[in-house]
């Protein structure tokens, strides 16, 4: 029987199971539905897939650098307890690994590719899930390059809660490069400079610190030059180049940088679960519920 596509659709959104799951599945069980869906419970993938509505918050960043070349990735589980098991950051590593190797464009393409094992990725988190018991998610990647002449600075902060990579171009200096991504780390900023900032962000900070002056009473004649000097304050809050270095806060990020005879280039940060709405559930009364289930 021909294996559609409507048919692996239908069976994706039945099971949650990754596409080519589903179309293995449907050909083993020439096209049927039911035992199709069976055949994928047999192997673990749909019973990963009945965690799909779980909320995976916690996890692990990693960072794999080899040569010119390094990806940092977020990979999400449920519970904290899981980001601390072995088999966990096993698949941490090796999704790392393969996504370093194989660079994909998007997590979506990373999850169609196949591995060196010959399991394809969306069939080896979904194997880890199984044996874990957690929903666990593929939530981002950047691969990053540089030449001989640039550094490349890794750091991974509380185990990989929160995880930055930075490129120290025209230096070979990784120290340094460690340290402004351990600054980055602690200060969470947004941009490099001035520069990467758009104008309609700084017109917006603008008017609201001129409205601020004005409310504050302040006369009209010097409000403009005292919302010039609070700008200055809003890039330090922003722009890691401003700040004043977490590690001799005599100066500033842009000094250090100077010293080492380079140019920050470039810096990813990502911090484990940030903008993924938490569940707040009670423990004491979760387990309660179960009991009364019970």
């Amino acid at each position: 029987m021909a294996i559609t596509a409507q048919m692996v659709k239908e069976l994706r959104e039945k099971t949650g199971a990754g596409m080519m799951d589903c179309k293995k599945a449907l050909t083993e069980t020439n096209g049927d539905m039911e035992q199709a869906i069976d055949f994928l419970r047999e192997k673990g993938i749909a019973k990963a897939a009945k965690k799909g509505d779980r909320i995976a918050a916690e996890g692990l960043t990693n960072i794999l650098v080899k040569g010119n070349e390094a990806v940092i990735l977020e990979v999400n589980s449920e519970t904290d307890f899981v980001a601390k098991n072995e088999g966990f950051q096993v698949l941490v590593k090796e999704l790392a690994e393969h996504i370093l190797a194989h660079k994909p464009a998007t997590v979506e393409e990373a999850m169609e590719q196949k591995m060196d094992n010959g399991a394809v990725v969306s069939e080896h988190i979904n194997s880890a899930i199984a044996k874990i018991g957690e929903k666990l998610t593929l939530r981002r990647f950047e691969v990053v390059t540089k030449t001989d002449a640039d550094a490349f600075g890794a750091y991974l902060h509380m185990g990989g809660r929160i995880g930055v990579l930075t490129v120290l171009a025209g230096s070979t200096d990784e120290a340094a490069a460690k340290d402004i991504a351990m600054h980055i780390a602690a200060l969470k900023p947004l941009y490099i400079s001035h520069d990467a900032v758009s104008e309609e962000e700084i017109e917006r900070e603008r008017k609201v610190l001129t409205e601020q002056a004005l409310n504050e009473g302040k006369p009209e004649k010097i409000v403009a030059k005292m919302v010039e000097g609070r700008l200055g304050k809003f890039f330090e809050e922003i722009c890691v180049l401003d700040q004043a270095f977490v590690k001799n806060p005599d100066m500033k990020v842009g000094q250090f940088v100077e010293s080492t005879g380079g140019k920050l280039t470039k810096f990813v940060r990502f911090e484990v679960g940030e903008g993924i709405e938490k569940r707040q559930d009670n423990f004491a009364e979760e387990v309660m519920s179960q009991v009364k289930k019970d």
